[in-house]
C-alpha cells in the first residue's frame, strides 16, 4: 500500500463546500487585502488560544519579524535561540539586525534546553525564541524565570504548535508573543501563505497591527515605517473554516502517534517521539530517531511510503551563518538528530490500514538491517 507523507486533498473534501462558500463571500464583498473576514478569525483565533490578541499577518515568517519589531528588538541587540528550526526563526532575528545566538536542544524533547541559557547570555541578550518544535512546547516555566529575572522577552515559535498545550495553556500564550504560521501543510493551514501573532500585551498588539500596513494608524497617514505584511481576506475565511476542525484533527493526530508509538516501542534502532510531561503534543510532524536514517528512508521510499526530513542541517551550520563562527560539534544534540530524524506520514486523515503499513515497512527495514 502506498502512503504519501500528506494528503491535502483527502484533508479539503469533507469542507469542500463550506470553504467554497467562505470563499463566495469574500468574493462577494470584495475584502480581499485585510479586512471583514481576517478580523473575524482573529477573534476567533484569540478566543480558541486564550488570549486577549490574535494579529493575521501575511506568513510565519513575518509573524515572528513583526513581534521582534513590536519588542523593539533591533541593530546591536542579540536574541537567543536553537539551532534546531526551520531557517525562518533566525532570518526574523537578522532582519531586525540583531544576531541569533544558539543553544543546544534537550535530547528527549527536541526543544529548547533551558539549563543552557546562561552560556549564551551576554550584555546585548534583549530576548528568547523557543521553539515548539514538531507540535511539542518547550520547557516554557524555567525559560520565563530565567528571562524575567534579566528583563528579557521571550517570543515563542510556535508555527508547528496549532493547539498544543504546556501545562493546560495554549502554545504562543506563555510569553509575550507567540507566532503561528497557517502554511498549507500545518494542523492548521490556509490555502496559500499567512500567519498571525498572539499576545496578551495591548501595546504589542497595537504596534504589529500599524507595522503590519505600511505603518499607517489610518489611510495615508504613518505613524512609523512599516511593511506590507497583511493577511489575505480569502486566508482568513478559509482559516475560520478550518479553525472548527482543529481539535479533532489533532486528537486524530495523538491517535495516529500512539499507534506509532505501540508499534516500535520493541525496536532497539527505533526512538519514536516522546510527550513531555508538562504538556500536550499535537504531533505536526511524527519524527523518528534512526542511526541508520538514509537507508530506512530509501527502503520506505521503494515501498511506497512518503517521508520527510526536518532539518538535514541544523540553522548554525547552514552557508548562510557561517559569519557567526560556529563550528561543527558546538551542539552535539542538534547536530546527532539532524543526521538521525526521518518524518513519517502524520495527518488527520490516516486510515488505520494506512498507519498499519507505515508501520509494516519500518518493521521490515529494521528486521533486515539487523540481518545484514
Amino acid at each position: 500500500m502506498k502512503v504519501p507523507f500528506l494528503d491535502l486533498q483527502a484533508h479539503h473534501a469533507p469542507l469542500r463546500a463550506e470553504i467554497d462558500c467562505a470563499i463566495a463571500q469574500v468574493i462577494d464583498a470584495g475584502a480581499f487585502a485585510g479586512g471583514p473576514f481576517v478580523a473575524d478569525f482573529e477573534r476567533e483565533f484569540a478566543a480558541y488560544c486564550g488570549c486577549e490578541y490574535a494579529i493575521g499577518v501575511g506568513n510565519g515568517t513575518d509573524a515572528l519579524w513583526l513581534a521582534l519589531l513590536a519588542c523593539n528588538i533591533g541593530a546591536g541587540d542579540e536574541v537567543i535561540t536553537v539551532p534546531s528550526t526551520f531557517m525562518a526563526t533566525a532570518e526574523a532575528i537578522t532582519y531586525c539586525g540583531a544576531t541569533p545566538v544558539f543553544v543546544d536542544i534537550d535530547e528527549s524533547t527536541y526543544t529548547m534546553d533551558p539549563a543552557r541559557l546562561e552560556l549564551a547570555l551576554s550584555s546585548k541578550t534583549k530576548g528568547i525564541i523557543p521553539v515548539h518544535l514538531f507540535g511539542q512546547t518547550a520547557d516554557m516555566d524555567p525559560i520565563l524565570e530565567f528571562a524575567r529575572a534579566r528583563g528579557l522577552f521571550v517570543i515563542e515559535d510556535a508555527a508547528q504548535a496549532h493547539g498544543a498545550e504546556y501545562k493546560g495553556r495554549k502554545a504562543g500564550t506563555l510569553g509575550d508573543a507567540g507566532c503561528f504560521s497557517f502554511y498549507p501543510g500545518k494542523n492548521l493551514g490556509a490555502f496559500g501563505e499567512a500567519g498571525a501573532v498572539v499576545t496578551n500585551d495591548a501595546r504589542i498588539n497595537e504596534k504589529i497591527r500599524v507595522l503590519r500596513d505600511h505603518g499607517q494608524v489610518r489611510k495615508y497617514n504613518h505613524s512609523m515605517i512599516g511593511w506590507n505584511c497583511r493577511m489575505d481576506g480569502i486566508q482568513g475565511a478559509v482559516l475560520q473554516v478550518k479553525l472548527r476542525q482543529l481539535d479533532r484533527g489533532n486528537a486524530l493526530r495523538r491517535k495516529h502517534a500512539a499507534g506509532y508509538n505501540n508499534a516500535f516501542r520493541e525496536l532497539e534502532t527505533v526512538i519514536a517521539p516522546t510527550e513531555a510531561e508538562w504538556g500536550k503534543h499535537v504531533y505536526h510532524v511524527y519524527a523518528l530517531r534512526v542511526p541508520e536514517r538514509d537507508a530506512l528512508l530509501a527502503h520506505l521510499n521503494e515501498a511506497g511510503i512518503g517521508c520527510g526530513i526536518h532539518y538535514p542541517i541544523p540553522v548554525h551550520l547552514q552557508q548562510a551563518y557561517r559569519g557567526l563562527g560556529y563550528g561543527r560539534g558546538t551542539f552535539r544534540v542538534s547536530e546527532q538528530t539532524s543526521n538521525e530524524f526521518l518524518s513519517l506520514p502524520m495527518y488527520p486523515e490516516l486510515s488505520t490500514e494506512q498507519v498499519r503499513a507505515v508501520v509494516g515497512a519500518v518493521e521490515e527495514a529494521v528486521a533486515f538491517a539487523a540481518l545484514n
